[in-house]
């Protein structure tokens, strides 16, 4: 059996209060909550409970002072540690419509409008909130509490559009007032709309600003609006109490009691804790823009019954709450998105924790930051039990204002995104803030508008709740970053993660499925349907033979300021090629290549392959030991080099052919084409491994897995006779061939420069602009260093050899092909 702490802080996350009146425990819980089980733990330990909970009282007496009415004395009331925020937000410009909080309700029945109005101004009266503007004096913001006075309930006549126009009138309506912002300094935070659609059919909009109320206060407002109209509407007098205190007396507290050792003893706490605040990297559509524009989007999504059993039979039997399972399933899917083992997300609570706060309307809502460390393979149960103890902790350091940790902690301040969290995560009981009330001959309920314009405050965020044996989720997103498609794709795979982790806790969260099955079905089988016609009797060097036949004048190879045509190219493979089988070169001769990079090392390579060898690269760069290793291990027979290169050269066994000091004795030999006794299946080069397992091994690679390459990759990277290719690896690696072969076998022009200018940077940047190039292929790292100026000519960019981060991705995915390869 869990311990009483754990017990009763599980009870309070499901919004359960329990307190001691007249020596008896007293319960008030949502509807659903209090399970079988629940139930029989508060009979079972009643006394236990009475008695802590008498302890609580006494030792918080002790070291919260009383919340009592403060005077009012004339002296200026100060805003509460959260109010403060968002008047600094406002005082910015950056909160726009952010913060405007509606509440939109269907009236159908006889409505009595005398009463609504009174009804609506009595909620005004009762809260004082309702009638604050927010000023300040000496630069110290402060809240002026006016006195009553009677809102404008406009008024908005649609009955005389038919109910296809008036649907998409009210939403266009509702829209355009939710748009609208409020001015605090000189109007109340409250707005109140009627459109009337039919003799008995309206529709309310009331509008509040966010620094005088938050999701508990909508609830509570359509509470006692339904209560204060029935007393109206059938004589009774008001059926709600008198309020112990007001919101200012709570802001007055917060900041009389958040000081000295108590605010020392919760930030040590957090301190401590967010150390190390890693900023969450999802993979994103869009790349950030420099300021928060607020455009969201919502989806929809909902977990099944038989789901939705699994899920609170697992968190009953590993004694954890339903939000920390279901949490800690969305981290690992966040893990899974960022590749983050770090993860960090905001959860809003009510921050009602004395029962004088709870009939209140006012901005209360805290934001516990929710960090968990997924590191060292942990399975789905461990990562479990991490959120748990990380939830329990947050739970008992919840006092202190998300505002006041953000003033301590002093994170990276940016108009791009919110600071500490950019993800939230939240459980409620109810679908709803507001329960369907049937009044004398009216109903309310909630009426659904459509959030085509909605308003967001944060990267992502996810709200779940438990309508009868389902789990509802809500999803809201920005829009800049987040296409919907992606959303819908990651509500899926959140799915997927939860049906697999109630089957199986022990899994590594590493090996977790994420598809769905369409998905694995596209992987597996649609995808996988690779069957494509390539020509399987020709050689690489035959691809560009070809090419040469149709576009003999088009430019295929630049260097600096030398440019062969495809014609000039041919012609003088072909004469070094016919020289190389004077040298006595065959099918499967292995013949040496170190050359910089230059129009030298393409006309070298093409004759190689021409005579019918197959090359080894071998770089310049690489140390003598390396080098002498190569040569002694393929024992090429020719070397093909330049002659600034020979002296750096170890002693070796080839001859040796200058490509600079011999080329007039090559140039003797005839341009036509070469004719050798070479088939797909003959080897094209000899790639050498890193050797970082040992020694380095060289595999033989074949023309015709060269030409499949070649095709396939010419086709998804779209390059055609108007493309330019950047030559950007080392010879000695896999991709400079296909990115010759890419280059020559489609009839593009291939671009090759100096290694200071294809030093990765600003450098590079410039000359791909200059250039005009369209197809790179390039590693993340060079990538990244790259300055972020525009290249309109770059079409497609491919990355390899290394992790690529997503937000590399997302800044230079934008308006072209991007492959991770």
């Amino acid at each position: 059996m869990k311990t009483l702490e754990d017990f009763l802080f599980e009870l309070a996350h499901q919004d359960v209060k329990l307190w001691v009146e007249d020596g008896r425990l007293r319960c008030n819980a949502p509807q659903g909550v209090l399970t079988s089980d629940i139930r029989t733990q508060l009979t079972e330990r009643k006394q236990e409970i009475i008695t802590f909970l008498q302890q609580a009282n006494l030792e918080a007496d002790n070291k919260q002072p009383p919340l009592k009415p403060i005077e009012r004395n004339g002296n200026p009331l100060p805003l509460s540690f959260a109010q403060q925020r968002l008047w600094v937000l406002e005082k910015l410009g950056t909160v726009s419509n952010a913060y405007n909080v509606p509440l939109t309700l269907h009236l159908r029945g006889e409505l009595h409008l005398a009463a609504l109005k009174q009804s609506l101004n009595q909620i005004i009266i009762r809260h004082e909130p309702l009638r604050t503007l927010f000023t300040e004096i000496n630069g110290t913001p402060i809240q002026v509490i006016q006195s009553p006075y009677e809102l404008a309930l406009s008024e908005v006549d649609l009955r005389g559009l038919t109910p296809s126009q008036q649907k998409t009138q009210i939403q266009q309506l509702l829209q355009k007032e939710n748009q609208q912002q409020f001015n605090i300094e000189k109007d109340p935070p409250i707005r109140a709309k009627l459109f009337k659609l039919g003799e008995k059919e309206n529709i309310l909009l009331v509008t509040l600003h966010h620094i005088a109320s938050d999701g508990w206060s909508v609830s509570v407002f359509a509470k006692e609006l339904s209560a204060c109209y029935q007393a109206l509407v059938t004589g009774q007098p008001s059926p709600l109490p008198e309020l112990p205190v007001q919101y200012v007396d709570f802001a007055v507290w917060q900041r009389n009691w958040l000081q000295g050792s108590v605010l020392e003893t919760q930030l040590d706490y957090w301190k401590e804790k967010l150390k190390e605040l890693p900023q969450l990297q999802l993979p994103t559509d869009h790349p950030r823009p420099a300021t928060e524009t607020f455009q969201g989007g919502e989806q929809t999504f909902s977990l099944s019954a038989p789901l939705t059993a699994k899920l609170n039979k697992i968190s009953q039997e590993q004694s954890v709450t339903l939000f920390m399972t279901l949490l800690a399933a969305f981290k690992v899917l966040l893990y899974r998105y960022s590749g983050q083992k770090q993860i960090v997300v905001g959860s809003p609570i009510a921050n009602r924790n004395r029962r004088e706060l709870e009939s209140l309307i006012g901005f209360f809502v805290n934001s516990l930051v929710m960090y968990t460390d997924l590191s060292g393979e942990p399975t789905f149960l461990e990562v479990l039990n991490r959120v748990r103890q990380t939830a329990l902790e947050a739970y008992a350091h919840q006092d202190l204002p998300f505002e006041k940790l953000v003033e301590e902690l002093q994170p990276e301040r940016s108009l791009k995104h919110n600071p500490l969290f950019q993800v939230v995560f939240a459980l409620q009981q109810t679908g709803t803030v507001v329960s369907n009330f049937s009044l004398p001959n009216l109903e309310m309920s909630l009426y659904p508008v459509a959030e085509v314009e909605m308003t967001v405050r944060m990267d992502l965020e996810l709200h779940l709740w438990q309508e009868g044996e389902e789990l509802k989720i809500w999803c809201a997103y920005n829009r800049d970053l987040f296409e919907i498609e992606t959303i819908q794709r990651m509500l899926s795979h959140y799915q997927v993660l939860l049906s697999a982790v109630v089957e199986n806790l022990d899994v590594p969260i590493s090996q977790l499925s994420l598809m769905t099955e369409a998905e694995l079905d596209q992987i597996l089988v649609e995808w996988n349907n690779t069957k494509t016609d390539y020509p399987k009797d020709k050689c690489i060097h035959q691809l560009f033979e070809e090419q040469v036949e149709k576009t003999p004048d088009a430019v295929a190879v630049v260097f600096e300021e030398q440019k062969l045509t495809y014609s000039q190219l041919n012609s003088k493979a072909n004469q070094l090629a016919h020289y190389l089988q004077k040298l006595g070169v065959v099918p499967e001769t292995l013949v040496g290549i170190c050359v910089e990079r230059s129009v030298e090392m393409v006309v070298g390579l093409l004759a190689i392959l021409k005579a019918g060898a197959a090359y080894v690269p071998l770089d310049p760069a690489y140390p003598q030991e390396r080098l002498e290793y190569m040569f002694a291990d393929s024992q090429v027979s020719v070397l093909l080099t330049q002659e600034q290169i020979l002296a750096q050269l170890p002693q070796n066994q080839a001859q040796v052919v200058l490509l600079d000091k011999d080329w007039e004795k090559i140039a003797t030999e005839t341009p036509e084409k070469v004719e050798s006794e070479i088939s797909p299946q003959n080897s094209a080069y000899v790639i050498y491994t890193s050797g970082s397992t040992g020694k380095p091994k060289g595999v033989l690679v074949e023309h015709k897995g060269l030409c499949n390459l070649a095709t396939v990759q010419m086709q998804a990277f779209q390059v055609n006779s108007n493309s330019r290719v950047l030559q950007f690896a080392s010879l000695s690696f896999d991709a400079s061939i296909w990115e010759i072969v890419m280059a020559l076998g489609s009839g593009a022009s291939l671009y090759m420069g100096s290694r200071d200018t294809l030093m990765p940077g600003a450098s590079l940047s410039q000359w791909l602009h200059s250039k005009k190039i369209t197809h790179i292929t390039i590693p993340p790292s060079a990538l990244a260093v790259m300055p972020t100026e525009e290249l309109p000519s770059l079409k497609t960019i491919v990355v390899a050899g290394e992790a690529c981060p997503p937000e590399l991705i997302s800044y230079w995915s934008v308006g072209r092909q991007f492959v991770n390869a």
